[in-house]
């Protein structure tokens, strides 16, 4: 290839793209219509968290082992990750989800009523068994998005203009008008600010049906989700969600029925059939999409394995041979 590139589409995905190819070498332009990272984007209503081990309980190995390097590549890239592990509990009447998920995740340490004292003190009011995963770790991602685009336009990174070189549509959901087999999961969340709840890491409140996430944004406040619902609906967010989220953060800890809703947020995450991401070739443009609920843990290694084809000719793991003229 040339030595320019030009990545369609500013999400985590397209940016990561960006960041990497510019960081070798290639002259690189970014087009996205909605201009710089906002409230349009997917990644925009992310958790952060950067957790390979706790999303290898239900996704495939390949996904742990792509995402290990995930909270390294952000830091060198000028993100602040908060490594300080995750926390995973259970309210005492599903206690075998705890156990289920120990066996799926073999680094998990378990800990007692002291040691959760010790880890999240406000935790050890209500819970006297927890697992830890320690080596994990998140970041916020709408101050990573913002931080990284004005990074990568010092590096000279183009921000709009004409097509130049090699095509590289990251547009995530976007790009299902050629993607056909790509398909919209859709995710509600809400943050909250709750100052009588003190969280210096992600907590996971597991359950049958609805398991939560409650990660620290600083300040008190804390984003809450997410809800996985089969449909490409982008633009509402339901009040039987809405209610299950809050019950679910009141069940957790009962300050949050105290908390203040600042924000309720919808997207549709893209994702393929078997929710694995692909790099393929349609005529002369090559596709990287399908990071589902994945995309600031995948979106790095989606970039590497993107620069390392087109830099190097080096197939890429997740490549899917695609035979279609554009």
């Amino acid at each position: 290839m040339s030595d320019a590139c030009t990545i369609i589409g500013g999400g985590v995905c397209g940016l990561a793209m960006a960041a990497e190819l510019s960081s070798r070498g290639a002259q690189v332009t970014v087009i996205d219509h909605n201009g710089a990272p906002g409230d349009h984007a997917c990644s925009w209503w992310a958790g952060g968290m950067l957790a390979p081990d706790c999303e290898g309980v239900s996704a495939e190995p390949e996904i742990v082992r792509q995402g290990r390097k995930a909270a390294e590549w952000w830091q060198s890239q000028g993100g602040a990750v908060h490594r300080k592990g995750t926390v995973i509990v259970a309210l005492s009447r599903d206690q075998s989800e705890l156990t289920t998920f120990a066996r799926r995740a073999p680094t998990a340490t378990r800990l007692n009523k002291t040691q959760i004292a010790a880890v999240e003190s406000h935790l050890a009011e209500r819970y006297s068994k927890a697992l830890f995963l320690a080596d994990e770790g998140h970041l916020d991602p709408r101050a990573t998005l913002t931080a990284l685009h004005a990074r990568l336009d010092q590096r000279g990174v183009c921000f709009g203009g004409d097509i130049k070189g090699q095509v590289i549509d990251c547009r995530g959901f976007a790009a299902r008008d050629t993607l056909t087999d790509l398909r919209g999961v859709k995710g509600e969340m809400i943050v909250v600010r709750c100052p009588d709840v003190t969280l210096s890491r992600p907590v996971r409140l597991l359950h049958p049906r609805f398991p939560l996430y409650i990660v620290p944004r600083g300040d008190g406040v804390f984003m809450l989700g997410a809800t996985q619902i089969e449909t490409g609906e982008r633009g509402r967010a339901t009040l039987r969600s809405v209610m299950e989220l809050m019950n679910a953060a009141y069940a957790l800890h009962p300050a949050f029925g105290e908390a203040e809703l600042l924000e309720i947020g919808v997207d549709a995450r893209p994702a393929f059939p078997d929710n694995q991401p692909r790099i393929r070739r349609i005529g002369d443009v090559i596709y990287a999409n399908g990071l589902f609920r994945h995309g600031f843990l995948l979106a790095p290694a989606l970039a590497q394995m993107t620069a390392d084809l087109l830099l190097k000719g080096k197939i890429p793991e997740v490549w899917y041979e695609d035979h279609r003229e554009r």
